[in-house]
């Protein structure tokens, strides 16, 4: 796959205890101030830093059901609005970091989605002026104890535990990008799972936008996680699970037991 140009990072030199953001260009990484300066410091090799989740939201926000046959694939009504609910940020995990299967589960599915990071304040936005509001784009696995999900009757605990939320691996920004191209994959031990087109989603990224920003503000930095096509599945302790999206690049993950 391709490395996008100028996508933005988090990340830890090695032997250093903070997490700092920055610009990766090739096998460089320039350190900046923050997730959202320009202002290049410090290089770094991309070989000696360790790439963290590259943002850190306030809100988690999800949108679930929102490709049809996902929907029908788990005998689920189809959805006449977005339908959302979140993550805790304890639940955030960065690329190569491990998903831990918890023991309270015995049915843990992977389900790979784009993910939308906001750049500036976000209330009452129109979904004409939505792209505006748009940092960029990551891979995210919405990670989900299927099981709990259908016993409880609401996701916070099927979707919640630490360690259901990998991001990344870093954020490509909007202007560079289409999204209605994209294209999510998720592998599961390298054999192709989920193969879904954006565009074919039901609620496209300016109406999700315009949805939430109606009842609650999205803060720069945020994530908002846009649904994950048919082909869900469960993953075991051992497993190694990759969400790959085609101009932006692949997150993967190993999946271990508690």
């Amino acid at each position: 796959m391709r490395m996008p140009l100028n996508v933005r990072v988090r990340f830890r030199p090695a032997g250093a205890a903070g997490a700092l953001y920055g610009i990766l260009e090739g096998d460089t990484v320039y350190e900046t101030e923050s997730l959202f300066s320009a202002n290049r410091g410090r290089a770094h090799p991309l070989a000696g830093v360790r790439l963290l989740a590259p943002c850190v939201p306030a809100h988690i926000v999800c949108v679930g059901r929102n490709y049809i046959e996902h929907a029908r694939e788990l005998n689920n009504p189809v959805p006449a609005e977005p339908l959302i609910f979140f993550k805790p940020l304890s639940s955030l995990v960065g690329p190569g970091d491990s998903i831990v299967y918890p023991s309270l589960s015995q049915s843990v599915h992977y389900e790979g989605e784009l993910g939308v990071v906001i750049g500036k304040r976000a209330r009452n936005v129109g979904a004409s002026e939505a792209e505006e509001y748009i940092l960029g784009y990551t891979c995210v696995n919405d990670v989900t104890a299927r099981d709990l999900q259908k016993k409880d009757t609401q996701w916070a605990r099927a979707k919640g535990f630490d360690t259901f939320c990998p991001l990344g691996p870093w954020i490509v920004p909007r202007a560079s990008v289409d999204p209605q191209a994209f294209r999510v994959r998720t592998f599961l031990d390298g054999e192709l799972k989920q193969d879904g087109a954006v565009r074919n989603m039901i609620f496209p990224i300016p109406a999700i936008i315009e949805h939430i920003t109606a009842f609650m503000t999205l803060e720069p930095g945020d994530l908002v996680a846009t649904g994950t096509p048919p082909g869900v599945g469960p993953m075991l302790p051992g497993s190694t699970v990759r969400v790959e999206i085609e101009g932006i690049g692949a997150l993967e993950n190993p999946v271990v037991r508690a």
